[in-house]
């Protein structure tokens, strides 16, 4: 298949997929951390790196290269098991997503199935003692030859989130797509690491729901604990690059001298330099994409996406990876991140082992190869009235649940309750209680600061959180403001919805096209309603 632009098929569905996201981004969303995990103590996965095509929102089929699971093996074990439709390809971008315990004996046999005139391939496992058998030897790694293997082996002896790449020509090899990531979970027998079922998770939440976590730490630290995962990796593609390579390693004459070769092929020579990406990618879709589910028909060959969801006060674990070579300063609206650790290195403080000292993020920056754990929430703190429409006047008993500050001034007296992690001092602050409002002068209460709530046209459908939320504070009467932005109806859930994007302008772009990119939408929900991440 030729790589071509095809212009107004392209446009035409990146507007309408925006125009269905900004209408619906309140719906059902799909998300977690989702990969493949060997047996037993000693996980053995067999995977292949393979040529295919992968597609940007634009239109365009681009040439590239991706690590996947050998067809010629058995199929792997996916995890988390409530994801239904998992599916594993030769080729795939990311490259599967490896999940381990720490301690495992982990075993990588890897098959070049790249065209022949793409010489070798390997992989790097950066941060771990690797052996490695069969192959041929190379500059940063042992390789496997076109057609043949390697295999790879290692204790996952740091819990936590890694990257792997190709150690093989990586100017060129990493950016057609030979990257993905590697989860080791934590074994711990810390009695409070493994008592923690989430906020989210057990008989004490207000609606029980699947759990989709990996574990229920990130670390061997009780302070790791969290709710939800997502996993995001970043990179980047300059399809220059990707046009060189199709082109030569379509080469009739290059073909034809490989086949009468008993050695290496001729090598390609492929100008990676200067660089000039127009494709951002965040698991290798670009928004809107990115915001379809896991597993995807229409994505053969890129089966992660990237659309985080959550309930107020819950922890939720981000597993962030830098791919490719540029840098991303990628920006998660509504809270800082708290960063845990970087490589698998959890960050504690120098005086005191039990309090964790990884910085507060406004942005979490992605070093191209480094990998970080992070955790995100939001409560509503600052947006100065009761996001979840208690109206003090209402016959509804849902309506008049309590809000006891803690010392931090958060409702966490009851894990059971609606507003459980409520922000109080904002309790019984209906923004609207009567068309005209609850405030002396009558009139409706004033928003809070652009950079704190943004409405428009990702307004989330109401103020307030929850099913029937607009109706419970104000009536069936009652006006939302503000008018002709209304996604979902006053009797029907809603939740806000926050852009999390790159703050690098050029990489919330397709191909220079706004929107696209390095973007998606943060969804929170009321904790009546059930997030469903089972695709």
């Amino acid at each position: 298949m030729p790589m071509k632009m095809r212009n107004a098929l392209g446009k035409t569905r990146l507007l309408l997929a925006i125009t269905a996201v900004a209408a619906s981004f309140t719906a059902t969303a799909y998300a977690a951390a989702p990969g493949i995990t060997g047996q037993a103590s000693a996980p053995t996965f067999n995977l292949t790196a393979q040529a295919a095509y992968i597609t940007q929102p634009d239109g365009q089929a681009i040439y590239s290269w991706g690590y996947g699971c050998d067809p010629s093996s058995a199929a792997p074990k996916f995890l988390p098991a409530a994801i239904s439709n998992a599916q594993c390809s030769a080729m795939q971008i990311p490259g599967p997503t490896l999940i381990v315990t720490e301690g495992d004996q982990v075993t990588i046999n890897l098959a070049n199935g790249l065209p022949r005139p793409a010489g070798n391939t390997s992989m790097l496992f950066p941060g771990f003692q690797v052996t490695a058998s069969n192959g041929v030897s190379g500059l940063l790694a042992q390789e496997a030859a076109p057609g043949g293997s390697v295999s790879y082996t290692f204790i996952a002896t740091n819990p936590g989130t890694h990257s792997y790449y190709s150690g093989t020509q990586g100017d060129l090899q990493i950016e057609m797509g030979l990257y993905g990531a590697l989860i080791v979970l934590p074994k711990s027998t810390d009695a409070a690491i493994s008592s923690c079922t989430g906020l989210g998770q057990g008989p004490a939440h207000y609606q029980p729901e699947a759990d989709f976590r990996l574990a229920s730490a990130a670390y061997n630290h009780a302070k790791t604990c969290y709710d939800r995962e997502y996993l995001f990796q970043f990179s980047e593609m300059d399809p220059n690059i990707h046009s060189q390579v199709l082109e030569q390693v379509s080469d009739a004459n290059r073909i034809a001298a490989c086949a009468a070769s008993a050695g290496a092929c001729p090598q390609l020579t492929v100008t990676t330099e200067p660089y000039h990406p127009a494709y951002f990618m965040i698991n290798g879709r670009s928004m809107p994409d990115d915001m379809d589910p896991n597993y995807a028909l229409e994505y053969p060959h890129q089966p992660y996406n990237g659309n985080p969801h959550m309930h107020p006060g819950e922890q939720v674990l981000l597993r962030i990876i830098g791919q490719g070579r540029w840098q991303h300063p990628f920006h998660e609206h509504a809270n800082h991140v708290r960063i845990l650790g970087r490589d698998g290195n959890l960050i504690l403080s120098s005086t005191d082992a039990n309090s964790l000292a990884g910085p507060a993020l406004f942005t979490t920056t992605t070093t191209p190869g480094q990998a970080i754990d992070g955790i995100f929430y939001y409560t509503g703190r600052g947006l100065n009235w009761d996001m979840y429409g208690h109206n003090p006047t209402s016959s509804d008993g849902q309506a008049k649940v309590p809000c006891v500050a803690d010392a931090n001034g958060y409702y966490t007296s009851d894990p059971k309750a609606i507003n459980y992690y409520e922000w109080c001092q904002d309790h019984n602050k209906p923004l609207q209680v009567a068309p005209f409002g609850d405030v002396a002068s009558g009139g409706p209460a004033t928003l809070p600061d652009v950079n704190i709530l943004t409405n428009g046209a990702w307004f989330g459908g109401s103020p307030y959180l929850g099913a029937d939320a607009t109706v419970r504070a104000s009536g069936p009467t009652g006006v939302t403001p503000p008018s002709g932005t209304i996604a979902n109806s006053p009797n029907q859930e809603a939740g806000f919805a926050f852009m999390w994007h790159s703050h690098n302008e050029r990489e919330i772009t397709t191909n220079n096209a706004f929107p696209g990119g390095m973007m998606m939408m943060m969804l929170v929900d009321s904790r009546e309603y059930v997030i469903d991440e089972s695709n």
